[in-house]
């Protein structure tokens, strides 16, 4: 056989391989056995292309054209098994990486439900559970939906399961208020009393000692209701609330 018709036959076989490696890239890393089997596949499709050549060398002459040509089509039909064998290897490896991938995002989203989470509270952070925050959020929406009785049974409820949530303060300011939506003057100031007392450090407490002024200007209780807004004047001088305190203080006969 002349020169050219072995060249054509070598490049049809060098084309055939080159093939292998492109379908196979994306995932010959991630999946060991997968990864071996793509390279089995492309050694014995190196081994073929070298048998090929040694046979065209054997069988030069003109005569060996026919035979040379089956074992050519052979060759064609044995590298086309072998490259379906890799698209599906290939297909395989993608298919696990996909299934990893969802497996690790429900994972995720799973641990989210169930672990604490990072929340700004009145300007500071804290973690707060799912389930705890979801405790406040109900009560709160009972409170502003006007059904103050429940809420404040929330409120308590919410203090009494996270005593130390980053919600407290402000729970327990809600009590309070609970108690003077209903006009329960005197459980509302104990309940800001409480805010004042176990959460100084809070904006809540600027608040709760406003609430305390109003309890006490309903029970007449004036003296006490400036003695209020004098504290909050003088210990929250920067908060909202302090002047508002200045404003009733100022109106406050």
């Amino acid at each position: 056989m002349d020169h050219s018709f072995k060249s054509a036959i070598a490049a049809a076989v060098l084309a055939a391989c080159s093939f292998v490696p492109l379908q196979a890239h994306a995932g010959l890393f991630d999946d060991d056995e997968a990864r071996k089997a793509i390279l089995d596949i492309r050694a014995r499709i190196d081994n073929l292309r070298k048998d090929m050549e040694a046979r065209v060398e054997l069988k030069a002459d003109k005569t060996s054209t026919l035979d040379l040509l089956s074992q050519n089509e052979q060759l064609l039909q044995e590298i086309a098994k072998l490259r379906g064998q890799v698209e599906v290897l290939t297909n395989e490896i993608s298919t696990a990486q996909q299934r990893q991938k969802d497996f690790y995002v429900d994972l995720d989203n799973r641990l989210r439900k169930v672990e604490p989470q990072k929340m700004n509270v009145d300007g500071k952070e804290a973690e707060v559970e799912p389930s705890e925050q979801k405790t406040y959020d109900l009560a709160l929406s009972q409170f502003k939906a006007g059904d103050y009785k429940t809420a404040g049974l929330s409120f308590a409820d919410f203090l009494r399961r996270y005593p130390s949530s980053g919600y407290a303060a402000a729970a327990q300011y809600w009590l309070g208020n609970t108690f003077y939506a209903q006009r329960d003057y005197r459980n509302a100031i104990i309940a800001q009393q409480a805010v004042v007392k176990n959460y100084p450090d809070s904006p809540k407490a600027a608040d709760a000692l406003l609430n305390m002024a109003s309890c006490f200007v309903e029970i007449k209780e004036k003296a006490t209701a400036r003695k209020a807004l004098e504290a909050l004047i003088t210990q929250y001088p920067d908060a909202p609330a302090a002047q508002t305190a200045k404003e009733r203080l100022a109106n406050l006969k």
